[in-house]
């Protein structure tokens, strides 16, 4: 550490694309650098800068080896020896390889996002435990979401593991989360005490003026103009109930078209399969349209333009968000800023931390009700009814969901690490 600057280490399995937790980095990284800190990263997959990138192909979630610990713990269920010693291997391997990145870039300080959240990389997880608590290296766990709040890591053979590093409890680690139920439950299983940092957008400084760029993405996308353009911006897993999305298109009596712009992968393909047979059956207008859309605008390899997600949230009419579970709402947030309005479930972060903020969406709970179709329906006839509500909706944004939250408590954060760094 030099003159109050902190060299930082991001530590995840990806940071890169479009999930919620790279978006998120992304807002983190932008704040620290306006602090006066600089930013590393190690993963097994980036987009950042290559010059600032430590990339450890045994840290993705993706790779062959973790996939087979992972199918042989979550799947099959059998903790044999095998597994156990893989698993150790791999983790003493992402021990080093840690070592080789603090030493590499100077760093004062990492921050683990996800890592010890959820167990999609075990050995990665116990690799950070090891070396945070041999090298007693100062670092803040940020948690989107943890295990317990998903069924299919409840009943595994990894216990152990869970209570070890998921997350570990050294206390020299900060922790932050993102919503207040994690918060409590983190106090209640582990006996740890976070700082709530909820996600944020730039609401600042509102979004540029639409240049022109994506003019032609209802043309590219096969969107007749007199159709409605609905916007799904999530990943393809269960836990986002697209089916949801795809029941409302058809139920609407109005021409739409939905538009799927992320992709499937994460947790497998059969839901996405699945979601084709329900496009089918249902003969809803679906575009499954994640290679058409990044973070950033860009062209693909046959020269079609790739557009940015805030081309995607400009042309649409209206998004949908019908998820079960969230850590808080990326998607929920970028429809504030971007001044859409929205169809939403009012899932259980949504309903305890932001609901009361006073925001004007149409939310259902359980299921799509008559009166929720009629409510959508009409809010896509009313231009002035649209605007008044997402007016209404980014004010409100502003005064709690905008960058400065973050840069305030962020600091309080870093406060606290600069105590141990002494």
């Amino acid at each position: 550490m030099r003159n109050g600057s902190l060299k930082i280490g991001f530590v995840s399995t990806r940071l890169s694309g479009t999930d919620g937790v790279s978006l998120e980095v992304d807002k983190w990284v932008r704040v620290l650098n306006e602090l006066g800190h600089e930013c590393y990263c190690f993963a097994g997959e980036s987009d950042w800068p290559e010059e600032r990138c430590f990339i450890v192909e045994e840290a993705h979630f993706k790779h062959p080896d973790n996939q087979a610990i992972h199918r042989q713990l979550f799947e099959v269920q059998q903790r044999d020896d095998q597994t156990a010693a893989r698993i150790r291997r791999m983790a003493t391997h992402l021990k080093d390889k840690l070592e080789e990145f603090v030493q590499a870039f100077g760093l004062d300080l990492l921050i683990l996002e996800n890592a010890w959240s959820l167990p999609m990389n075990i050995p990665l997880g116990l690799a950070l435990n090891w070396y945070i608590g041999n090298r007693q290296m100062p670092a803040i766990g940020h948690h989107h979401d943890f295990w317990w709040d998903r069924e299919r890591f409840l009943g595994a053979p990894v216990n152990d593991y869970l209570e070890q590093s998921f997350p570990s409890t050294h206390t020299w680690v900060q922790h932050v989360v993102i919503n207040s139920l994690d918060r409590r439950q983190l106090s209640y299983r582990k006996g740890i005490s976070a700082t709530l940092i909820p996600n944020v957008m730039d609401f600042e400084n509102p979004p540029a003026e639409d240049d022109g760029y994506a003019c032609d993405m209802r043309m590219e996308l096969d969107i007749p103009d007199d159709r409605y353009f609905l916007l799904q911006p999530t990943r393809i897993v269960p836990r986002k109930r697209i089916e949801q999305s795809m029941e409302l298109v058809r139920r609407l009596e109005a021409p739409a078209t939905l538009v799927i712009s992320h992709e499937a992968g994460d947790e497998g393909m059969e839901y996405k399969h699945y979601l084709e047979g329900v496009a089918e059956r249902l003969q809803v207008d679906v575009r499954f349209a994640s290679g058409r859309f990044q973070q950033e605008r860009a062209t693909d390899g046959e020269g079609k333009k790739i557009y940015s997600l805030a081309d995607a949230y400009r042309q649409c009419d209206l998004v949908t968000y019908p998820s079960s579970v969230e850590g808080f709402g990326n998607a929920f947030l970028e429809a504030v800023y971007y001044k859409k309005p929205l169809v939403m479930s009012n899932y259980e972060i949504f309903k305890l931390d932001i609901e009361p903020k006073g925001f004007d969406v149409v939310c259902f709970q359980y299921f799509i009700p008559d009166d929720i179709v009629k409510k959508t329906r009409d809010l896509l006839g009313e231009p002035g009814r649209i605007e008044e509500c997402v007016e209404r909706n980014y004010h409100i944004g502003e005064r709690y969901y905008s960058l400065r939250t973050v840069k305030q408590r962020l600091q309080a954060v870093l406060d606290e690490s600069l105590g141990t760094l002494g």
